[in-house]
This record gives C-alpha cells, structure tokens and sequence, in this order.
C-alpha cells in the first residue's frame, strides 16, 4: 500500500502532431487564447497510460472500448457487471440483493483493476429498474491540465486522399489538418497516500504507472501521434504524509534565443530548472527520495541529479 505522498512532473514534446485534438472545434489542437499556449487535458495523458498498460502490460483496466454481441459498444453498467463474478464463474444478480452485488463487483473491480487504484471511477451499479446505486472512488492518482512552456503556432496542412469520394468519381478527396510544428509540455500530478488506502493503490501500481507515462508516450505511434518522445519525469517522495511543495510545474521556465513560436526541436533550447532546484533544496528535510528519468537530449541549466546529490538530497535515477 502507498504510505507516503508523492509529486509528478513530467514534460515531453510532439513535432508537427497533435498532441491532443478538440473534437468541438474541428479537432484543432487545444492553445489557450490568452497565452498562445498549448493545452492537453489529463485524460489524454490517461489515455496513454491505459493503453500502454492494456496492451503492453497485460493489466486489466476499467475503462476501455468493448463492443457487446450486438456490436453496440458496452456502457458503464455492463461493464462494471463484468466484475460480478466469484472464483472466475459470471453470478447472476436476480439471485442476489443489491448490497451483495456493490460489495462483489467493488472488491472485483479494485482487485483487478489497475486503472481504478489510480485514478478512481464511479461505478453505475443496476439490479433492476427500482433497484439501482453507485459506487464513487476518488483517484489517488490525480494530473492537472498539461500546458506548453512556451507559445505555439498552430499550422494548417491540406493534401489529397487515396481514393475517389464515391464511385464513377474523377477525383480524389482532399484532407486537412491542423498541427503544431512544435510543444513541449509539462504535466503536474500528485500521488495522494489518503486516497491510495481506498483503492489499495501499491508501490508496484505506481512503478507501473511511471514506467507508462514515459513508455506509454513513446508508444504513441499512430498518424496523428507520432513524434512524441518524453523528455523529464520526476517524481518527489515525501518522509510524512499530507506535505507536499505543490506547483512543480510552475518552477521550470525555457531559456531560447528563438522566438517562442519559432522553436522547432529540443536542441532550440535549455531548459532552467535553477528554481525547482532551489525549492527542492528549501523543503530536503521533508523529502524521502527523488527518481528521476532524462532523456539525453535535454538541455538543462544544470545537472539535476548532481546538485540534488550535493544538497544531500537521494536521487534515484530511473
């Protein structure tokens, strides 16, 4: 079980993709209008951490697209009636009362899965038409909105499709799109050890979890993902529980001689993490342990695991 509190800062950049499409506005990539800068939501990054531990780690998760015999996709109640089994043989719920069937598919669901240790759900729960309840789990697992460090420029690509719109057609369909040539952004979270005594979130949930961030993004390997590499995640462990800094995201900044929308790869840059360094160092005593991935390619205005190291502070590279 996780006993100790713990913070989430992880950045990674996408070229010429979309990091994360607005299905009301087209499927343009989300920048906030008052900053110019790009917005992904945490279930995108959700999302990707599901996917990579489906089909990379053959953990069950809750929350998937499963088609039902009739070929309509599945909704919340029958999926959660998945779980209304014991040792492996489906129940059936006319022979048991309501409390029996929350209690079943609520240890089921926890015990299998890993989606919901994390991030928590609201499991619909239907004996019959008169006869209906709701289970809800608050996530330990919880991310802020993802934003850019920087402003971006969104870019419009238009270009022909394979095929003709319809038959006896002369001409091919066009397609467009709208990219961002290029986005580093940085995703905030917490690990809450209140909540994880609930969803009997473990220590190994949350190695799976880190390893699902960075693998996860790199395995984003469709049309419009490709070109994701992570870049920094960093997770801070703290000694007592209900401490935490907060915020981590808000003590990195971006160093370019570029101008911000101009920037174009991660060589266009440094990466200051002097601040992050500084608070880290302030709040030592609190801290149990630090881990630590980088990839190779980012600049930062100095060695974070090195100076960490110095102040006395257990860096854990990953």
């Amino acid at each position: 079980m996780v006993k100790q509190r713990s913070e989430l800062l992880f950045l990674y950049d996408v070229q010429w993709a979309n990091p994360n499409g607005d299905p009301v506005d087209g499927n343009k990539p989300r920048i906030d209008e008052e900053t110019g800068k790009n917005i992904v939501t945490d279930v995108r990054l959700k999302r990707t951490i599901r996917d990579y531990l489906y089909d990379y780690r053959q953990q069950e998760i809750f929350v998937r697209e499963i088609a039902q015999d009739d070929e309509y996709i599945q909704d919340a109640k029958a999926r959660a009636e998945d779980f209304l089994v014991k040792d492996g043989e489906k129940l059936d719920k006319s022979k048991l009362t309501l409390r029996e069937m929350k209690k079943i598919i609520n240890d089921e669901v926890l015990r299998q899965c890993i989606d919901v240790r994390l991030f928590g759900v609201t499991l619909p729960i239907e004996k019959n038409q008169k006869e209906k309840s709701s289970i809800t789990h608050t996530g330990p697992v919880q991310f802020k909105m993802g934003q850019s460090l920087h402003r971006v420029k969104m870019e419009y690509i238009k270009g022909t499709g394979a095929f003709a719109s319809g038959g006896q057609m002369t001409q091919k369909t066009f397609r467009e799109e709208y990219v961002l040539p290029y986005s580093l952004i940085a995703f905030y979270g917490m690990i809450n050890e209140a909540a994880a005594r609930f969803t009997g979130l473990t220590e190994e949930d949350v190695e799976l979890l880190t390893e699902a961030m960075w693998e996860g993004t790199k395995n984003l390997i469709s049309r419009s993902k490709v070109g994701h590499v992570p870049r920094l995640l960093l997770r801070v462990v703290y000694q007592e529980p209900y401490f935490h800094i907060g915020e981590l995201d808000k003590y990195i900044s971006l160093h370019t001689e570029k101008a911000e929308e101009e920037i174009r790869d991660v060589s266009d840059y440094v990466l200051d993490v002097s601040r992050l360094v500084e608070v880290l160092v302030q709040q030592k005593e609190h801290i149990a342990n630090i881990e630590l991935r980088q990839d190779g390619r980012l600049a930062c205005s100095e060695n974070l695991a090195e100076r960490l190291r110095k102040e006395g502070i257990t860096v854990d590279i990953r």
